[in-house]
């Protein structure tokens, strides 16, 4: 009955595609361009390069989506939780039937997109190591030769150039003019430093400018700025703005200065000063030579107070060698003596007995040694004869002989010999030897008794 009633009163019905497009078309021309603001959730990029994320309030949500060709257009990278606003197209996605808004231009909230950026880009390089002081690189501290990059008619060089002047005249300086801001101004910055390294003519580069806004510094924000800086094999000192402004190529370069002029100071050692330097360490040289030469002055008389002349050492060596010819001329006479007195002694003792008295001294004492060793001969012998008769004895007794004696006899194989204890080792037939105590009797068994 409705649908009757709707067919009726309109006189046409939509199909679900018809009404998407239509509502569509009402959506786009009433709302063709609008300015939104809220907070990026969901974010995803997927191969295509498009951003699709959900912007949010405290009450709603929308569905949007920002292309890749006006992604290039932004100065800082969108992230989940980020608060930006923008201007956008309304639109409905037909196959969906959902609604979204297709971004053309978005900016941070609150923060600007040049200090979104400049965070973004000094988190990225900070994870990448190009701010860690193991990479710096050490600063000479006289140079012969200093490259300046910088504007070619900015105050930034005429300050450096005084300051030059003024510190260390002796240095030369190469000046290589860049644009510090504007279009293509990181380029020549980059193209000035590969530069500079490839003639390695300079030991210092001093990258400067004046100061400016955010914005103005953005060249010495650069990625690709920062990376020819930390690539760089000749040490850089970055002079960049005013004290309080901070650059990425700041975070990079081996050693900030805050303003181009202290860049000049740190690169330059002061001349005067150097020199005051060197005339103190040579009138402390001169003290210390002066000293030295005062010490070896005194050691020298020192030693020549304590030296002896020649022939005073000589005459007395001389003295010493004849009291030593001396010592050693009595202790041979001394020796000599004591030796002859000791012959004379032994030739006395020699010739106090006669041949006679000493050779029946000699017959005296073989005959005691002979008769002390017949003694000992005779108790030997006695000692083994008794032992002898008492091992004869116990031999008789375990003797078979002595059996024999007793009346028995000793019965044995006539072949191999051996011992008959038992009948039963014995067979009829069997010939067998019997031992008597005088003579042998060789008989055959013709019948065994158990």
């Amino acid at each position: 009955m409705r649908l009757r009633m709707a067919e009726k009163s309109t006189g046409y019905i939509h199909t679900v595609s018809t009404l998407t497009r239509e509502i569509k078309t009402l959506l786009e021309e009433t709302y063709p361009f609008i300015w939104v603001c809220g907070e990026i959730s969901n974010y995803s990029v997927p191969a295509s390069g498009h951003s699709y994320f959900t912007l949010k309030d405290q009450q709603a949500t929308i569905q949007a989506v920002m292309f890749k060709n006006q992604k290039l257009k932004l100065r800082f990278d969108l992230e989940g939780g980020m608060k930006v606003y923008g201007m956008a197209r309304l639109s409905i996605y037909e196959p969906r039937g959902t609604y979204q808004l297709i971004f053309e231009h978005l900016e941070p909230e609150g923060t600007g997109s040049f200090q979104i950026a400049f965070e973004q880009l000094k988190r990225k390089l900070s994870d990448k190591g190009y701010f860690d002081q193991k990479f710096k690189k050490p600063i000479p501290s006289l140079p012969l030769n200093i490259c300046i990059i910088t504007s070619g008619t900015g105050a930034a060089l005429r300050d450096i150039i005084h300051i030059s002047k003024r510190r260390f005249s002796n240095c030369r300086l190469e000046i290589l003019p860049v644009k510090v801001q504007g279009e293509g101004a990181d380029i020549e910055i980059i193209n000035a430093i590969y530069l500079a390294n490839q003639r390695q003519r300079a030991e210092i580069i001093i990258l400067a400018r004046g100061g400016g806004s955010l914005e103005d510094l953005s060249a010495f924000n650069s990625e690709s700025v920062a990376e020819a800086i930390f690539q760089s094999k000749i040490p850089i000192i970055s002079g960049i703005g005013h004290e309080t402004d901070f650059t990425i190529a700041d975070f990079v370069a081996d050693l900030r200065a805050p303003t181009p002029s202290v860049a000049a100071e740190l690169a330059l050692p002061d001349k005067r000063t150097l020199m005051q330097r060197v005339f103190e360490l040579r009138k402390r040289m001169d003290q210390s030579i002066f000293s030295l030469i005062s010490n070896l002055h005194h050691k020298q008389n020192s030693l020549i107070s304590r030296l002896k002349s020649p022939e005073m050492v000589i005459y007395t060596h001389r003295l010493k060698l004849e009291d030593l010819e001396f010592r050693l001329n009595h202790q041979i006479k001394a020796s000599f003596k004591y030796h002859k007195e000791k012959i004379r002694w032994l030739s006395d003792s020699l010739y106090s007995k006669t041949i006679k008295k000493r050779i029946s001294d000699q017959q005296q004492y073989v005959k005691m040694i002979c008769d002390t060793l017949t003694h000992h001969f005779y108790v030997l012998f006695q000692k083994n004869k008794t032992k002898l008769i008492e091992l004869a004895s116990k031999l008789d007794v375990l003797s078979p002989l002595s059996v024999l004696n007793r009346g028995y006899s000793i019965s044995r194989f006539v072949l191999n010999k051996n011992i008959i204890t038992d009948s039963a080792q014995v067979k009829l037939e069997d010939k067998v030897e019997t031992i008597l105590l005088k003579g042998r009797l060789i008989s055959t068994v013709e019948k065994i008794d158990d």
